[in-house]
């Protein structure tokens, strides 16, 4: 095996924290030596064991005790942008000094600059994008060539647009950032930062958490890159089993408890609805109320992770977060957890359908354990993760909101039980998901093709790494 030491430089979500921690380990495993380098509040949330080959180095953001809502988002990403250059250079410069040179750095999205600050240390750089290929492919043709056609049909839901190796996408089905609003005008720049960064690359290569059976085509709709299909990123315990102690997610937030899961061994098999939507994603009351009206109306049982109150702002938790008018009858009916293993109770054999926000992590977990779902997606990548799900891969249904953007308690309820037991389309569902498990366990199995690509990058990386003091 060729030296290697693989810098992974990682941006502080949860969502980016999870599949990187997964991809160290599997470098780890070919005998790579990483280090995993990211904010002190990324690292605090990270509790799993420390696999040996891999070292953690954590820098301050400015924000050590994590971005909050209502912080400002322009001084964060300059604080970031500051620090982790610094740190890219100071491990670069002490592992050359040490004796294990840097052989290349891997970076997750939203970190734009750190492949400039590689070039100018002499380490090759490559992009870990943790969403799907065709999310890149998206913003790749929006900042080249879409951008007006998009901002002028953004207020048409009956518009569509077809781009090399995607299906017809509609307004809906793009990632939200793309539609005209002053909240998104930081992550537009940050995006068209990105990809102005692969351009600057000779012969750029992304690496992508999917995989060949699953995104074919749109792996390689960008004729300019070489996208790379290394995924599923998720624990090996519930992939090829080869490590069937790893069953970590990275940051879990709060206490374990069993209780959850001896609850799904007391129901039948594929009978329970699992709802989650996320760790950002904070639904209004409103919501809420008809997603339980609808589980409570579905009468079938259910595992729902409501996370606690992380704000603490009096006014906003009582409208928000305050008590469910029927929590009486949804405690009778099913469970709510303010956490859980998901990958765990996704593959749990009581488990039915999952009401999801599409998250691509959610999404992958979903493929991966055979899953079908009712698709609530929210903002970023997940409109066009629901696309994909429901329409392109077909494990899924997705809601219908109406003109406030509630999803009323009836949708619920007509999803889930089209999910949960519809004869035709459900079963269609149910045979997809099987499918899709049986192929994207396949690809990470010894020999599979995103096997395969990994061990090919690993050996394409060599020997290299110098020294570098200059400043940013």
């Amino acid at each position: 095996m060729v030296h290697c030491h693989i810098l992974l430089l990682t941006f502080p979500a949860q969502g980016h924290i999870n599949p990187s921690l997964q991809f160290a380990k599997r470098l780890v495993s070919m005998g790579v030596h990483v280090t995993f380098a990211t904010s002190l509040s990324a690292q605090r949330r990270m509790t799993a064991g420390t696999p040996e080959g891999l070292k953690f180095v954590s820098f301050s953001d400015g924000y050590d005790d994590g971005f909050k809502p209502g912080d400002d988002v322009q001084h964060y990403y300059s604080q970031m942008k500051k620090n982790s250059s610094q740190i890219i250079r100071d491990i670069i410069t002490t592992s050359a000094h040490e004796g294990r040179p840097v052989t290349s750095l891997v970076y997750t999205l939203l970190l734009p600059w750190s492949g400039a600050v590689a070039r100018d240390c002499h380490v090759p750089s490559i992009l870990l994008w943790i969403q799907p290929a065709a999310v890149l492919d998206i913003y790749y043709y929006y900042f080249n060539g879409y951008e007006e056609d998009i901002v002028k049909n953004h207020n048409d839901p009956s518009w569509s647009l077809e781009l090399p190796g995607l299906p017809r996408l509609h307004i809906r089905d793009l990632p939200s950032f793309l539609i005209p609003s002053s909240s998104n005008t930081f992550a537009i720049k940050a995006f068209k930062e990105l990809v102005d960064a692969i351009d600057e690359e000779t012969n750029p290569k992304v690496l992508v958490n999917t995989c060949d059976a699953l995104e074919h085509e749109a792996l390689k709709a960008i004729q300019n890159y070489n996208l790379i299909g290394i995924g599923p990123l998720i624990p090996s315990a519930f992939l090829d089993g080869q490590d069937p102690s790893d069953t970590s997610f990275g940051g879990d937030l709060f206490q374990k408890s069993r209780e959850y899961i001896e609850w799904l061994n007391s129901k039948p098999q594929s009978s329970v609805v699992y709802i989650s939507f996320g760790t950002m994603i904070v639904l209004p009351k409103k919501q809420k109320e008809e997603i339980a009206q609808g589980l409570l109306e579905t009468h079938r049982p259910f595992l729902w992770v409501m996370r606690p109150k992380e704000t603490r702002d009096e006014e906003k938790e009582e409208e928000d977060e305050g008590a469910l008018s029927c929590m009486e009858e949804l405690e009778q009916q099913g469970m709510i957890v303010p956490w859980c293993s998901q990958l765990e109770v996704l593959s749990h054999p009581s488990l039915g359908g999952f009401v999801t926000h599409c998250g691509w992590n959610s999404a992958l977990e979903s493929l991966a354990s055979g899953v079908p779902v009712v698709a609530v997606p929210g903002w970023s990548d997940q409109g066009t993760n629901a696309k994909m799900m429901t329409e392109v891969w077909g494990t899924g249904v997705r809601v219908k909101a109406n003109e406030e953007g509630i999803v009323e308690s009836e949708e619920v309820k007509r999803c889930i039980e089209e999910v949960m037991a519809g004869e035709e389309r459900g079963e269609e569902m149910r045979r997809n998901a099987k499918k899709w498990k049986e192929l994207t366990r396949e690809a990470v199995k010894e020999g599979g093709s995103s096997d395969l690509n990994l061990k090919a990058f690993v050996e394409e990386i060599g020997v290299g790494g110098r020294d570098c003091s200059s400043s940013v």
